[in-house]
C-alpha cells in the first residue's frame, strides 16, 4: 500500500546500471533487498523502439561516460533478452522485493512489463507528454508512477487528466529534475506541494542529486514514494553510475527515511511519556528570596522564581505581590496561599 498513513515507498532505481549483464542485474536485486528498498526498478526497452539513428547522446550521458556516440549505439549495450527479464522478475519474487520496470519502448514495452508481473507502471520524464502511451497503460488499472522532469504544470495536468479519463486514478507524480547529477538549487521540492494541491494525487520524488539530503527532505515534506538510483559501484561504466548510491549508502538512506515519520509524529502537541518525570524538576515555583518575617509584605525584593516546580506556579506572582506573610517564611521555602493574607 502506498499513500497517507503508509510507510514511504522506496524504489531502488537499478535502471541500466546492470550494463547489459544479467549477473549484475541479479546482484542489484540482492543489493536493493539488503538495503531495505520496497522495489527495485529496471528499464525495459529495445534500443530501436526508443530512439532513431539520428538521436544524440544527452550532455550528462557524454559527460558521465566519456563517449560521444549515438543514443542508439549507447542503448544497445544495455539491452537484456526476454529470457533475462523473466529471470530477473522471478528472482525479485524469490527475494520478496517488488519488481518494477519502466516501459521505455512504447506499447510493446508496456505489454512486456505487464506480462512480467510488475504490479505498477513507472514512466520516466521523457514519456510524460507521450499521452497515447500513458492512456494505453492506464487501462490496465495498475498504479501509475509518473516522473515530471522537464515538465510544466500544464503538461503534468494534461498527463494526469489522460490517465484519469482512461479510468485510472491510482496515480503518483514524482517531482524530478532531469540532470545527472542534479544541482540542489534546481530540485524545487516544494513543487510536490503544488502538485498535490492541484492534481489531487499522491506525490513523491525521483532523486538525481548526489547524496541523500534531497530525498530525506522530500520525505519530511510528505513524499509518498522515493526513487533513487543504486549501483554496485560508482566506478562502473555507464551514464547513471556517478549519480547513484552504492548499497551501503542506499541502506543508510532507507534507514533514515523509515525514521522520519517517527520523528514527525502525530502533530498533536502534548507532553511525551519520557518528559513527564522532568516537569516537576525543571519547572519553577514562587519561593522566598530571603528570610521573610511575619507581617512583612511580599514584593519583588523578597520573592524569587526557582526550581523545582512543585509549588505555586509563576503565573500566580501577581496574586501574591502585596500580600502579607502570616508567619515567618524561610529562604527558598515555597510561597503558599495559606501562609499569606
Amino acid at each position: 500500500m502506498i499513500g497517507k498513513g503508509q510507510p514511504v515507498f522506496v524504489i531502488a532505481e537499478a535502471g541500466v546500471n546492470h550494463n547489459g549483464k544479467l549477473s549484475l542485474a541479479l546482484k542489484l536485486v540482492d543489493a536493493a533487498k539488503k538495503a531495505g528498498a520496497d522495489a527495485v526498478k529496471f528499464q525495459d526497452f529495445k534500443a530501436g523502439e526508443v530512439v532513431t539513428e539520428e538521436g544524440k547522446m544527452a550532455g550528462y550521458q557524454k559527460r558521465n561516460t566519456g563517449k560521444n556516440e549515438s543514443q542508439l549505439e549507447m542503448l544497445k549495450t544495455f539491452e537484456l533478452s526476454a529470457k533475462d527479464w523473466r529471470k530477473i522478475a522471478a528472482y525479485c519474487r524469490k527475494k520478496n522485493v517488488i519488481f518494477l520496470s519502466t516501459p521505455h519502448g512504447g506499447f510493446a514495452s508496456v505489454d512486456r512489463v505487464r506480462k512480467l508481473g510488475a504490479p505498477a507502471f513507472k514512466f520516466g520524464s521523457g514519456d510524460l507528454t507521450n499521452l497515447p502511451l500513458l492512456e494505453y497503460a492506464a487501462r490496465f488499472k495498475k498504479p501509475m508512477i509518473i516522473s515530471t522532469g522537464m515538465a510544466t504544470m500544464k503538461e503534468i495536468e494534461e498527463a494526469v487528466a489522460f490517465v484519469k479519463k482512461a479510468g485510472n486514478d491510482k496515480i503518483i507524480v514524482l517531482q524530478c529534475t532531469t540532470d545527472y547529477p542534479a544541482k540542489n538549487k534546481e530540485i524545487n521540492l516544494r513543487a510536490m506541494e503544488t502538485m498535490r494541491r492541484k492534481l489531487k494525487t499522491l506525490v513523491g520524488f525521483s532523486d538525481h542529486t548526489l547524496g541523500t539530503l534531497a530525498s530525506l527532505a522530500a520525505v519530511s515534506l510528505g513524499a509518498s514514494a522515493i526513487e533513487k538510483h543504486m549501483t554496485l559501484s560508482k566506478k562502473l561504466p555507464g551514464p547513471d553510475q556517478k549519480a547513484s548510491l552504492e548499497p551501503d549508502e542506499f541502506k543508510l538512506m532507507t534507514e533514515k527515511i523509515r525514521q522520519i515519520p517517527v520523528i514527525l509524529g502525530s502533530g498533536i502537541k502534548k507532553p511525551m511519556p519520557s518528559e513527564l518525570a522532568y516537569r516537576p524538576l525543571v519547572r519553577k515555583s514562587i519561593v522566598a528570596f530571603r528570610n521573610i518575617r511575619k507581617g512583612e509584605k511580599l514584593s519583588l525584593k523578597n520573592l524569587a522564581i526557582k526550581r523545582p516546580g512543585t509549588g505555586l506556579q509563576p503565573k500566580f506572582l501577581s496574586k501574591v505581590l502585596g500580600k502579607t506573610a502570616k508567619k515567618n517564611i524561610a529562604k527558598d521555602d515555597f510561597i503558599r496561599m495559606g501562609v499569606i493574607k
